[in-house]
C-alpha cells in the first residue's frame, strides 16, 4: 500500500497530439515525472485532456500510451488512488480506466475535503458566461445518440478522423496564450461567482493552458494547473498548504 500523503494534480497532457514525436517525448517527461512522485503520493488527479483524443469502442482503445498507463498502473498497484476528469479532447471515457486501473472517472465537477479544505475541480470547458456554441456542442457529443453514431465507424476511420483533426487544432499550431487579465479570464469569473454561493477553499481547473494561481479573497484560490507542452505544472497539496510548481527532468 502507498505510504505517500501528498495529493497531486495534473491536467492537460494531451497525449497523442500532433506531431508524434513531440507527444512520445513529453510522454517520457510525464513518466519522469510520475515516477518522482510515486514515493510521497496518496492521490492523483488528472483533471481533463490527459488525451488529445479517446474513444473507447466496446473491444477497441487507441493504441500507444502503453508507458504512461503502465506507470498508472504501477502507481495504483501501490494504493494510490486514482481519479481522471472527461476533458473536452477526451470526453468519450466510458468503462475502460475503471476496469483496468480501477479510476474514478468524473464526468464534470468533484468536490472533495481533505484535512479540513474544500476544493472545487473541473475541467474547465463549458463554464461561466459565452461560449454557448461549444455548449451545444458539448450537449451533442456527450449524448448517447452521439456516441452511438460514433462506434458504428471503424476504429481505422475513428480514430483516422480525429488525427487529422489534431494536426488543425491550437496545439499544433503552437498558437501562443496570453493572461487576459482577471475580469476576462472566465474561469476566475466563474470561481467568483461559485465563491458567492458556497466557499470553497481552493478552485482547480484545466482547459485554458496557462498555468496561474489567483487569490480570491484570502480564504479562497483559483489554481489553473497549465499544460505539459510548454510549461510542465502541477498542483501539490502536502496537508498544509497547496503550491503550483514546475517539473523539469
Amino acid at each position: 500500500m502507498s505510504t505517500g500523503k501528498n495529493i497531486y494534480f495534473a491536467s492537460d497532457f494531451h497525449l497523442g497530439s500532433y506531431p508524434q514525436s513531440k507527444s512520445k517525448e513529453r510522454e517520457r517527461v510525464i513518466i519522469s515525472w510520475l515516477d518522482h512522485i510515486k514515493d510521497d503520493v496518496a492521490e492523483l488527479y488528472l483533471v481533463g485532456d490527459i488525451f488529445d483524443f479517446w474513444f473507447e469502442y466496446s473491444t477497441v482503445v487507441p493504441k500507444g500510451y502503453i508507458r504512461f498507463l503502465g506507470k498508472l498502473a504501477e502507481l495504483v498497484d501501490k494504493g494510490v488512488k486514482l481519479t481522471i476528469f472527461k476533458g473536452n479532447h477526451d470526453m468519450w471515457m466510458f468503462d475502460y480506466f475503471k476496469n483496468e486501473l480501477q479510476a474514478t472517472i468524473v464526468d464534470d465537477e468533484l468536490l472533495i475535503n481533505r484535512d479540513q479544505k474544500s476544493f472545487y475541480l473541473h475541467h474547465g470547458d463549458g463554464l461561466g458566461a459565452g461560449d454557448r456554441k461549444y455548449k451545444i456542442l458539448k450537449k451533442f457529443f456527450r449524448s448517447k445518440t452521439c456516441q452511438w453514431l460514433f462506434a458504428r465507424l471503424h476504429p481505422n476511420l475513428g480514430i483516422g478522423i480525429a488525427t487529422r483533426w489534431s494536426k488543425h487544432s491550437r496545439l499544433a499550431n503552437n498558437e501562443d496564450e496570453h493572461f487576459l487579465g482577471e475580469d476576462q479570464e472566465w474561469l476566475i469569473g466563474y470561481a467568483k461567482e461559485m465563491e458567492a454561493k458556497q466557499h470553497h477553499d481552493f478552485y482547480i481547473f484545466g482547459h485554458r493552458h496557462l498555468p496561474y494561481d489567483i487569490k480570491l479573497s484570502d480564504q479562497s484560490r483559483v489554481i489553473n494547473l497549465g499544460e505539459w507542452m510548454n510549461y510542465q505544472t502541477y498542483a501539490v497539496w502536502d496537508g498544509h498548504k497547496l503550491k503550483l510548481e514546475k517539473w523539469s527532468k
